[in-house]
Order: C-alpha cells, then sequence, then structure tokens
C-alpha cells in the first residue's frame, strides 16, 4: 500500500555534506512519523532522527547539530541533510514511516530498501 524509496547515498569526504531522501508512494494518512535509522556493519539498526506529520523533528545525540531531517508533505518526501558526515556514520541508512490512529497508535508501519552512506576520512 505504502511504499519508500531511499535515495542519494553514495561516497562522501569527512567534512562534507550529503541530502538522503526517502520518497513515498502512497497515502501515509493525516497522522504520522517519518523515521531514519541507520545501520553500520556489524551493528543493529539506531534511530537518528524523526518527523512529525507537523514537522517537529527529534535526533539522536551524535545527529544532534549536525543533521538536519526535513520533509515536504506535498511531494510525500522526507529528508535527512548531513553536514560534517563522520566516518562513523557510515551505515545503510532506512527510512520508516509509521501511520497513526488520531489516538497515537501504530496502526501501520513500512521501510525503504536502504541506501549506502559511506563516510571516507
Amino acid at each position: 500500500q505504502v511504499q519508500l524509496v531511499e535515495s542519494g547515498g553514495g561516497l562522501v569526504q569527512a567534512g562534507g555534506s550529503l541530502r538522503l531522501s526517502c520518497a513515498a508512494s502512497g497515502r501515509i494518512g493525516r497522522w504520522n512519523v517519518i523515521y531514519w535509522y541507520r545501520e553500520a556493519p556489524g551493528k543493529q539498526r539506531k534511530w537518528v532522527a524523526s518527523i512529525t506529520n507537523d514537522g517537529k523533528p527529534n535526533y539522536e545525540a551524535s545527529a544532534k547539530d549536525r543533521f538536519t531531517i526535513s520533509r515536504d508533505n506535498a511531494k510525500n518526501t522526507v529528508y535527512l541533510q548531513m553536514n560534517s558526515p563522520k566516518p562513523e556514520d557510515t551505515a545503510v541508512y532506512y527510512c520508516n514511516v509509521k501511520i497513526l490512529t488520531s489516538y497515537g497508535a501504530v496502526s501501520d508501519q513500512y521501510w525503504g530498501q536502504g541506501t549506502q552512506v559511506t563516510v571516507s576520512s
């Protein structure tokens, strides 16, 4: 019903910048939260940032002040602007959407296929 496609990954030098995109097809509803997760080699998938349907962002500590999550609801797309990336940011980045009821419960969630980000020193 909903498909998410990440793009924008690639090789970037430390201190550079990269912008990831996650395009959603299908209706994600009025109430939703979109997340970026990342999975580094040999490590668990971890939350990086999230943004609510009304544009309120949250970040994990290592992403705060360096990354910016945003969304364009007209394009059904969420972005992750990565400034000053570090080698430890190297991972496969996944987007995820959680579709909520009016009471805040998750009714559905969907994952994208991921996009590789490699940060060289």
